[in-house]
């Protein structure tokens, strides 16, 4: 934790700066910006999981194209009901 105490005589403006100073130097902005969007891995039950379900949405995709039954809304039914309930 970085902590910055106001000396004698000394304005606001350059107390923000030096305190701004000091974060830049630590490296704790660096770090929390490399970090901010990082998402963790999947593992391999849950890529075997989603490869499974992309499977399941294509076949009943291809077999409403094919009856000519295919359009947004029920595209999203199929996939609604293909959700694993828990």
């Amino acid at each position: 934790m970085i902590e910055v105490k106001k000396k004698d005589r000394e304005t606001s403006e350059s107390l923000i700066r030096r305190f701004s100073r000091r974060i830049q130097q630590s490296g704790v902005l660096a770090q929390a910006r490399k970090t901010r969007f990082r998402q963790d891995e999947k593992s391999k039950r849950e890529i075997r999981e989603g490869a499974m379900y992309k499977v399941k949405v294509k076949k009943v995709v291809d077999r409403l194209k094919k009856m000519g039954k295919f359009d947004e809304g029920t595209f999203r039914n199929v996939k609604k009901k293909l959700i694993p309930k828990e």
